[in-house]
């Protein structure tokens, strides 16, 4: 009796517990915007006032900085740019850090190197809380429908909890072992989806040019064996699909600079393990070029189709 009567207690406190959510980006805002679906007692920060507005008008408190949102938290998840944004959220003289309470979980969603998020872990733990690296997959639509991929490094003993968070997120909720291999593995992906995405380009390209049917193209190809994500479900050739940035001129989605940014990140990986990735280094030189473009750098990483289709 005593042992159940502890686990509906500790439920119950989960259950009541305030999030704290920075980084309402294109995917962050929709994230955010689950948990509150979800009843959690959200609060939200992020450096665009828009952003936050747009949040607040769906039920969610705000907070004037990480460290006033950290203070009111007992879970807080992130979802920023890129290395710097993270260390700056945590470490930064306004940052979570500062306010932390302690035995709060902390979940960061954010592609960055897993040496970064290893600093930021033992900062974190060194406050007394827990650290978890949850990067995502699925892109814009995928964290709309609360239907992405996490790919989640940490200790396994609070992973139970962390889960009971992101499954209103997410679809797949993986643990990949301890502090750093979620990024790992998510930055292998995205590797892969660069590589796939300028090949499915080139071939649509070619195909098209050859006079082929975009539609049917695409239709043929999903079903064969060059079917990929790329292909049947986030196809770069306008007028294709519906609900795909390149349908509305590869505003929103994933930013190439982004991929750039990730493919970076792998290059480090690769350095310090000493595997050869040929056809990654082409991809990131090729998304390298890309992004030096003002007209492409602001797009959806498929704008590598638009690119190719006018040489």
């Amino acid at each position: 009796m005593a042992v159940c009567l502890k686990r509906l207690t500790s439920l119950s406190a989960r259950s009541m517990s305030t999030v704290g959510f920075i980084g309402l980006g294109n995917m962050g805002g929709y994230m955010a915007k689950n948990l509150v679906k979800a009843g959690k007692d959200v609060v939200v920060y992020d450096v665009n006032d828009s952003s936050v507005k747009d949040l607040q008008s769906s039920g969610a408190g705000a907070a004037a900085s990480p460290s006033e949102l950290a203070s009111q938290s007992d879970v807080i998840i992130t979802m920023v740019p890129s290395s710097p944004h993270v260390q700056e959220v945590f470490t930064g003289s306004d940052g979570v850090l500062k306010s932390l309470k302690p035995g709060s979980l902390c979940i960061d969603s954010s592609t960055i190197d897993p040496a970064v998020s290893k600093e930021v872990d033992s900062a974190v733990r060194s406050a007394g809380a827990h650290f978890y690296d949850a990067p995502v997959s699925g892109g814009v639509v995928a964290a709309e429908n609360g239907a992405l991929t996490f790919m989640v490094g940490g200790e396994s003993d609070r992973f139970a909890e962390v889960k009971s968070y992101l499954d209103h997120m997410g679809a797949n909720i993986i643990h990949c072992g301890p502090n750093g291999n979620g990024l790992v593995v998510k930055l292998c992906n995205n590797m892969m989806l660069a590589i796939s995405m300028i090949g499915a380009a080139e071939t649509l390209n070619m195909g098209i040019k050859m006079g082929m049917d975009r539609k049917l193209l695409s239709e043929i190809l999903g079903k064969s064996t060059a079917r990929c994500w790329s292909i049947d479900t986030y196809n770069p050739v306008p007028g294709v699909m519906e609900g795909v940035p390149a349908s509305r001129d590869y505003s929103g989605g994933f930013g190439a600079t982004l991929m750039l940014k990730d493919l970076g990140l792998a290059k480090l990986m690769a350095d310090a393990s000493e595997s050869p990735i040929v056809l990654g280094n082409m991809a990131n030189q090729i998304y390298d070029e890309l992004c030096k473009d003002e007209e492409f750098a602001p797009k959806d990483f498929g704008v590598i189709f638009k690119k190719l289709s006018e040489q």
